[in-house]
């Protein structure tokens, strides 16, 4: 649950630390609708980079950030919508994209909404107590960035196999950086260093993703706002939007589905997973290639009873597509194909989990057997800014990229089938949410009373987070007016 109740000497003190930092917080509506956002934040808004360490950058977490480097206000929410021609299925697929958010992923929305009722309430104090993001990628990223626009410490935790791209950045932002033993799908050694860390004694908070409310909260109302404003663009008359797809990670991005459902029934949630740790398909393990989506356990945060598909993805499809849509020979082919060259030159704000989400979108329409008239929306959490490593270990292993190539790949695309998939009963459903028994009660010492509240107090547990949004913006809005600043 989301504790807002204020420490009124900690508050205060928050509230001299802002002011003699700068530092002014966004509120769930400015980060909605930013034309609400003050005209002096705007105003420097223009003289900085959209990565900058500026605490104004905070203003940019939002999806409708014009997509520039530097300098940019805010338009309409950012996405591309994938047509038949590419995509080898007959609905089209609404893909959002997070390449124009501070970082460069979504996730910095997140985390922001993690730290930010702390701050407001008093129960974080940002100059002695250091900030800990455990993560398989983005999210540390998005905490180590927030910590720094909010001058204070952070501590980053992800795997050790994660691109280099995301080191490198880290090791320019973050206090310190950790590196844990294995690859995206080893969450487990993230939680036993969170542990370590917390037995040590330090002055530290854990913002552990995978637990805490103020994730799906962000992207229930965020996220999903955004992607409502999308539909209300798409769907033209005779248009039906079918559902919403996206994979599992920390469970906090399918806030935005459960947004969507509510708000047009008769929508589905899918949840897409690595093939190769088919844990919510299959209770499987292993290991797998899609930087950034996390496995081997069932979020605390993840609504298990509100979700209707599990799709796995094979890992290699991704891997395989990177190199279809971002070098020139497969760009080629897909001209070929009659793909538009605008989208074509667009294909670079799919990240590897985002091509992911694209093909589990497309086994969701395969499977439901949807037309033209149906629309779908998924998540690019980020782009291939973050894994150009990448490209270059592939062409180091595989060798140059040719033609024969190309139209292999683009044939494993369109014989992407509705195999390794479940569409859940009731049943299934409660089976996954069991789950979360092993890892959060056994292993992470959560009550197993409020285990239960999830599944049989459903909408009263869930609805207590998600309609927290307006307390958490009242609470900005105070403080604010209190730091004095605008």
């Amino acid at each position: 649950m989301i504790d807002l109740t204020v420490h009124p000497e900690a508050q205060e003190k928050n509230i001299a630390f802002c002011r003699d930092k700068g530092i002014v917080l966004p509120t769930f509506s400015m980060m909605k609708d930013p034309q609400t956002i003050p005209g002096s934040m705007k105003k420097r808004l223009e003289t900085i980079g959209l990565w900058d360490l500026d605490p104004a950058n905070l203003f940019r977490i939002t999806w409708k950030n014009e997509p520039r480097e530097s300098g940019g206000l805010f338009d309409s929410p950012n996405y591309i919508l994938l047509p038949p021609e590419l995509t080898g299925c007959r609905a089209g697929i609404i893909m959002m994209c997070g390449k124009w958010f501070p970082t460069g992923a979504h996730k910095v929305g997140a985390a922001y909404s993690c730290l930010a009722p702390g701050l407001v309430t008093g129960q974080f104090d940002p100059g002695s107590t250091r900030a800990v993001w455990p993560s398989t990628g983005n999210y540390c990223r998005g905490g180590a960035y927030i910590s720094a626009l909010l001058a204070c410490r952070a501590i980053a935790i992800l795997p050790e196999e994660m691109s280099r791209e995301r080191f490198e950045w880290l090791s320019r932002v973050a206090g310190e950086v950790i590196a844990t033993p294995g690859c995206e799908s080893n969450v487990k050694e993230i939680f036993d260093k969170c542990r370590e860390l917390k037995d040590s004694g330090q002055d530290l908070k854990i913002f552990n993703q995978f637990d805490e409310p103020g994730n799906p909260l962000w992207h229930y109302s965020v996220t999903g706002s955004a992607a409502r404003e999308i539909l209300d663009t798409c769907l033209t008359p005779g248009k039906r939007f079918a559902g919403f797809i996206a994979a599992s990670g920390s469970g906090g991005t399918l806030g935005a589905g459960y947004y969507l459902k509510k708000k047009y029934p008769g929508s589905k949630l899918a949840v897409a997973e690595a093939l190769q740790c088919p844990t919510l398909l299959n209770n499987g393990f292993g290991g797998h290639r899609i930087e950034g989506i996390g496995d081997k356990h069932v979020p605390w945060i993840h609504d298990c009873k509100d979700t209707d598909f599990i799709i796995a993805v094979d890992d290699e499809l991704p891997m395989r597509l990177i190199r279809l849509f971002n070098e020139e020979t497969g760009k080629k082919i897909l001209v070929d194909r009659g793909v538009d060259p605008d989208l074509i030159s667009d294909l670079g704000l799919l990240g590897i989990s985002g091509i992911a989400n694209m093909v589990g979108a497309v086994k969701f329409a395969k499977y439901n057997e949807l037309t033209e008239d149906d629309l779908i929306i998924s998540i690019a959490t980020d782009s291939m800014a973050l894994y150009g490593s990448r490209l270059l270990e592939l062409a180091k292993e595989k060798g140059p990229y040719l033609e024969i190539h190309a139209h292999q790949d683009m044939q494993l695309l369109d014989s992407v089938a509705m195999d390794q998939m479940k569409e859940l009963s009731y049943y299934d459903k409660k089976a996954i949410h069991n789950l979360k028994y092993y890892t959060w009660v056994e292993q992470q010492g959560r009550d197993v009373h409020e285990l239960d509240r999830q599944w049989i107090d459903h909408d009263q547990y869930w609805g207590s987070i998600f309609e927290r949004e307006k307390d958490i913006d009242d609470l900005i809005m105070d403080f604010n007016h209190r730091v004095g600043i605008l």
